[in-house]
């Protein structure tokens, strides 16, 4: 027996016979909601949203999606309702639902109002809100009777209370959890807003699933908050139309996957991507607390033998329903494996790569200098599925700091295709004395700073693993690097500096000869990114660089690491290419790395770091090309372009950041780098008070600075480019003489 997958290829055996049995299993109907939909949705065609909401993840029978939107290129609920028990409960994907602005944006209110009554199975139900100011007014001000509370009283009994409204993430307590419990148990309701993605990001090292307290709320509705992101589907969030797609609850999805798979159902190929994605995203976000579908999910991946292994030559795809879920559930596991359970993922010798049984299990001592924050390269590498140890000084413990295991930070269940798992690194808090850490996947082993940390200089010892290359500039020798150290057998390598770290696979280095005078040349990169920032060379910690199969937007993104693909790897180590043609995707993510709010508007935010690209380029490579879209000849087209053709539009020069960057480049051939640099200089000693925040505050901004900056007044070639600028800041520089650029603006 074998299972067709959605693209056309056959599991493997053990899939099918699983998907059979599970197909066997007991699965309670969904229960008909059009008709609590309608009540909830009465009056609504359109409601807000607030910043960037995420999903809500439907899983119940009797859960269903109020409000649709787009998550992972496929229709996901942002609100979504279930009764848990005899109580309801409403879920909304944001908490900036609870603001005036967003209750006063389009049908919002009313939304809300319906909720509330539908949740309290009353006209006028008696309404409790959780220090949720604005959200308490608008009720009372369409005549419901509101008590408003403090988180802490949750954890008291509210006999009164109907409806408790609140903001999921104030939830602090077990205690303040049952009391919203108990009062879906006598057959109330609850209105909960939470940003699952702004959970995760102000939660490191948690579950979504296992430690929000919001989801372990919603799994008792079916309902999940979802780490995700949406994207709008109406000029002012999301539109209120028809039902939405079945295959938004994940459970019914789950039922029409292992139809497919026994041949009882078939499913178009855009269900199949419905399929694929809800099904992983469901997956990773409810509660454990859930008992219908989660335990289902259990029993696939307890049943299936065999792991699914995505590579790039056979990726696991977006269709691949039931291969996509089975590898979120592996993912899932492995991050809660005990470390004495963990053992080798058959995937791991594919990527990140197998360490040679023969090489050598090491203990080594390293000096730890806490005042330096984030990742500190150890040269040792952790064998898939192997322990290793990590000792330090009593006094250092439970202080914040921790073991990863793997460089390879990048998530990407966002993407329609996987070349590798979507998540391969874990970390482990080192809270004793003696902490022992392993991975399935194995990787590069880092000891994680927090910011602020005062314990000083420390030894860490590091047992069990393989050594790794690691060349430190100014204090690796250079005879041991070529005479051994390029050698070690951990199969991805490090350079470093005090300003940049670049991690490539150790095949691209073990013939680099000269890694001094390479990391020369990035710190020389560095450094020219900081003097056009106006920022001080010496940096807190260093920059990194990673090269990986695959990352999780772009074909290079910014941040901490700065991620690219791992065609990247030759070039980062060859300095010959580097000085010789330069390379402006790795200067260009530098640039964002480097750039600031305060003077980076709307439409700039992919112009203001090419800044950086070119100053590197002319600072550090000499000679190297620009890129293409700037070339004089471009330049002169780009202008012609957009002046006449475009007539100056500013939404025709926001959509195109090369043509943006044309505009720089004229002030830099007229003002030269230096006014730049005083310029952003001056952004940098601004008190918080003074540093614009709307967009045409920026504008404005960056309009004047300049011009004082440089003794001319641009509000002239402004307008000739057409970026707005109000007629206040154009007063404000009119004592100035008028510049432009020689023969522009074109006849």
């Amino acid at each position: 027996m074998s299972l067709q997958i959605g693209n056309g290829r056959r599991a493997q055996t053990g899939l099918a016979v699983v998907t059979c049995a599970l197909a066997g299993l007991a699965v309670a109907a969904t229960v008909p909601m059009a008709a609590e939909r309608s009540a909830l949705t009465a009056g609504v065609a359109e409601i807000a949203a607030p910043g960037i909401p995420g999903p809500v993840c439907v899983v119940g029978s009797s859960a269903f999606a109020v409000v649709s939107g787009r998550s992972e290129g496929v229709e996901a609920a942002i609100v979504a309702a279930g009764t848990a028990g005899a109580g309801r409960l409403v879920a909304f994907g944001h908490d900036g639902y609870l603001a005036r602005e967003a209750l006063e944006t389009a049908d919002t209110g009313r939304l809300f109002l319906n909720a509330v009554r539908w949740a309290g199975r009353a006209t006028v139900p008696r309404v409790a809100v959780v220090q949720a100011d604005d959200l308490a007014a608008y009720l009372t001000a369409h005549g419901l009777p509101v008590t408003r509370l403090t988180v802490e009283e949750l954890a008291q009994p509210l006999p009164e209370a109907q409806v408790v409204c609140l903001n999921a993430h104030r939830l602090g307590s077990g205690a303040q959890l049952a009391g919203l419990e108990a009062i879906l148990t006598r057959g109330g309701g609850v209105l909960a807003c939470a940003t699952g993605w702004g959970w995760v990001q102000l939660n490191p090292g948690q579950s979504i699933s296992r430690d929000f307290l919001g989801n372990r709320l919603l799994a008792q509705a079916g309902l999940g908050f979802s780490a995700a992101m949406s994207d709008r589907t109406s000029p002012q969030g999301f539109a209120v139309g028809p039902e939405s797609s079945p295959y938004v609850n994940a459970g019914a999805a789950l039922d029409a996957l292992l139809a497919q798979g026994t041949g009882t159902q078939a499913l178009a190929p855009a269900e199949q991507m419905q399929i694929a994605a809800i099904l992983p995203q469901a997956a990773r976000a409810v509660g454990s607390a859930e008992r219908e579908f989660l335990p289902r999910l259990e029993a696939l991946v307890t049943g299936t033998a065999e792991a699914v292994v995505p590579t790039q030559k056979d990726p696991v795809r977006a269709t691949d329903g039931l291969k996509r879920l089975l590898v979120s559930l592996q993912t899932d596991r492995l991050a809660r494996t005990p470390v004495e359970g963990v053992t080798a993922h058959p995937a791991a010798a594919d990527f990140p790569g197998a360490v040679p049984a023969t090489a050598p299990r090491v203990t080594q001592t390293i000096r730890l200098d806490t005042g330096v924050p984030r990742w500190h390269s150890t040269g040792l590498y952790a064998a898939a599925g192997e322990k290793i140890a990590v000792a330090l000084p009593a006094a250092a413990s439970g202080k914040g700091l921790a073991v990863r295991l793997g460089c390879h930070s990048d998530g990407l269940w966002q993407r329609p295709d996987w070349w590798r798992f979507p998540e391969i690194t874990r970390s482990f808090a080192l809270k004793a004395e003696t902490t022992v850490a392993a991975s399935a996947f194995g990787g590069l082993v880092y000891i994680e700073v927090p910011g602020g940390c005062k314990l000083g200089s420390i030894d860490v010892r590091i047992e069990g693993a393989v050594r790794a290359p690691l060349y430190v500039h100014g204090t690796t020798s250079l005879d041991k690097w070529r005479s051994t150290i390029r050698a070690y057998p951990g199969p991805w390598a490090e350079v470093a500096s005090d300003k940049v770290i670049i991690t490539v696979p150790s095949a691209n280095i073990r013939d680099l000869d000269d890694p001094a005078d390479l990391m020369v040349f990035w710190d020389s990169v560095l450094d020219a990114s900081a003097d056009l920032a106006a920022r001080e060379r010496r940096r807190e910690s260093p920059e990194r660089y990673v090269a990986d199969r695959q990352i999780s937007a772009g074909y290079m993104h910014s941040g901490y690491p700065i991620m690219t693909f791992l065609d990247a790897a030759p070039r980062f180590v060859s300095v010959q290419t580097l000085r010789g043609k330069g390379d402006w995707g790795m200067f260009h993510e530098m640039g964002h790395n480097h750039q600031s709010g305060d003077w980076t508007f709307d439409g700039t935010g992919e112009v203001t770091e090419n800044l950086f690209s070119l100053y590197i380029l002319e600072t550090c490579c000499p000679g190297a090309p620009v890129h293409e879209a700037v070339t004089p000849a471009n330049i002169t087209k780009r202008i012609r372009e957009h002046l006449l053709d475009h007539k100056a539009d500013f939404d025709a020069w926001k959509a195109d950041p090369f043509t943006g960057l044309v505009m720089y480049i004229q002030l830099r051939q007229a003002f030269g780098w230096e006014a730049y640099k005083k310029v952003f200089a001056e952004y940098r000693t601004l008190a918080d008070a003074e540093r614009p925040t709307a967009d045409d505050g920026k504008r404005d901004q960056w309009l004047t600075r300049l011009s004082r900056t440089v003794g001319r007044n641009l509000g002239p070639f402004f307008q000739a480019w057409g970026v707005p600028t109000s007629a206040a800041a154009r007063a404000a520089i009119a004592d100035l003489p008028v510049w432009m650029p020689e023969g522009f603006p074109p006849a």
